[in-house]
């Protein structure tokens, strides 16, 4: 599939050596439209070019970006043939303009785009797992394979043999080819898009696999450096997702592990071969402790009631914050204070953060003052049978909610006596 004579000229220089890749041509359209990126919305002008270097998002891999006339590209589709530029700025048809290539994300997806293609390869004529989709993410690109399982040693095996490929220096070639040669139907693919148009374009890693694709790739496996795959997962309709990295990608993951390696070390005092020995017996400790914490929390919780219930003057209000509780602390009080003729608020959380709230207390209160509590809390909730609780996102203004409760159990107890 051919976008444009200059996209896939950038694949077969492979120039490696430079930041930017740069071109003129000239504006042949450009439209005002309203697209969605990133969940936002955004104006700005569609514009098709008489030629381009920038390649539009498909085949699995993501779109270029770059400048058109020094304005940042934002996105690029395909329309049939054609290469749709998403820019801020209009214009005008006629226009000479200069387009830049952002060398290293193209580079990126060369990278990983060719990894795909010679792990699959490989993954089918190793094991006969075929790919039925790939996602080139922005961190780690994933092959779906038609297996629910793989069996152990499959993965060191396949690794080690994609490596050795691109030791072994193998070139990568591109063909076009019209939709009636007869070499078409002896490579691989998932089938055409509906909207194509122009010659098949195949990928030709030399000796190992021709497969049809639009995407830009690396012209020698040994630009790929190096594969790492990092593991497989469970996906879905019994397929396995296999993870990969690629290229400078390794290198990057290679410098993070090492620097979370480093910080791990300092902050366990033990060298990085104990550093699981080290995490689980700290979890271990801290399931204790928390044990311990869930322990006292009720204890104080009855304590707390009991204390309000033997105080002779005790009245018909109780409203009580604690940093450290928990629902359970908050009911234990309730349920033990008894809320027919007492008006009970609690909260727990950071005094001006989120956290969470009770109101209980005789039910018409409840049922009125559960909603406005929540609001002022900035909180949701929900309630029933004299019991109104929830989360809120900011406690900063519980004095005014207890103020509110205040009053309304003042006047309970003018209708008592």
């Amino acid at each position: 599939m051919l976008f444009s004579s200059h996209v896939n000229s950038v694949h077969d220089k492979c120039l490696f050596f430079v930041c930017h890749f740069m071109f003129d041509t000239s504006v042949v359209s450009c439209e005002p439209v309203e697209i969605k990126l990133e969940n936002k919305k955004l104006k700005g002008f569609n514009v098709k070019l008489k030629d381009t270097i920038l390649f539009p998002e498909g085949g699995g891999q993501p779109d270029d970006l770059g400048t058109i006339a020094g304005v940042p590209v934002l996105r690029v589709i395909r329309h049939g043939p054609e290469a749709v530029h998403f820019i801020s700025s209009a214009l005008e048809e006629g226009q000479e303009v200069h387009i830049t290539l952002d060398w290293d994300r193209r580079f990126d997806h060369m990278q990983q785009h060719s990894g795909q293609h010679l792990i699959t390869a490989l993954a089918d004529t190793m094991f006969g797992y075929k790919t039925t989709s790939w996602e080139l993410g922005r961190q780690r690109s994933s092959i779906e394979l038609n297996t629910a399982t793989v069996k152990p040693g499959e993965m060191e095996a396949l690794e080690a043999a994609v490596n050795e490929k691109i030791r072994a220096h193998v070139p990568v070639t591109v063909q076009l080819l019209s939709i009636d040669d007869p070499a078409v139907e002896k490579v691989r693919s998932r089938g055409l898009p509906e909207d194509h148009a122009g010659p098949i374009r195949i990928i030709d890693i030399e000796g190992v696999d021709a497969n049809m694709c639009c995407g830009t790739h690396v012209s020698n496996l040994s630009h790929l450096q190096v594969i790492k795959i990092l593991g497989t997962e469970k996906g879905k309709k019994n397929k396995t997702n296999l993870i990969f990295i690629a290229g400078n990608r390794v290198l990057k993951y290679a410098e993070r592990s090492y620097s979370i390696e480093k910080s791990l070390t300092g902050l366990l005092k033990t060298g990085p071969e104990d550093h699981v020995d080290a995490v689980d017996k700290l979890q271990k400790t801290v399931r204790r402790l928390q044990k311990s914490h869930l322990t006292v929390l009720r204890e104080m919780a009855l304590l707390i009631a009991q204390n309000f219930k033997n105080k002779p003057d005790r009245g018909n209000f109780f409203s009580l914050h604690n940093r450290d509780g928990d629902n359970e602390f908050m009911n234990i009080i309730a349920n033990e204070i008894g809320f027919q003729e007492t008006v009970i608020f609690l909260t727990v959380g950071e005094e001006k953060g989120a956290g969470l709230f009770l109101l209980a207390g005789p039910e018409n209160i409840v049922t009125e003052l559960g909603p406005r509590v929540s609001e002022l809390l900035q909180g949701k909730g929900a309630g029933k049978a004299g019991r109104y609780q929830g989360k809120s996102n900011s406690l900063t203004k519980r004095a005014e909610a207890e103020a509110l409760l205040q009053e309304y159990s003042c006047k309970l107890t003018v209708v008592e006596e």
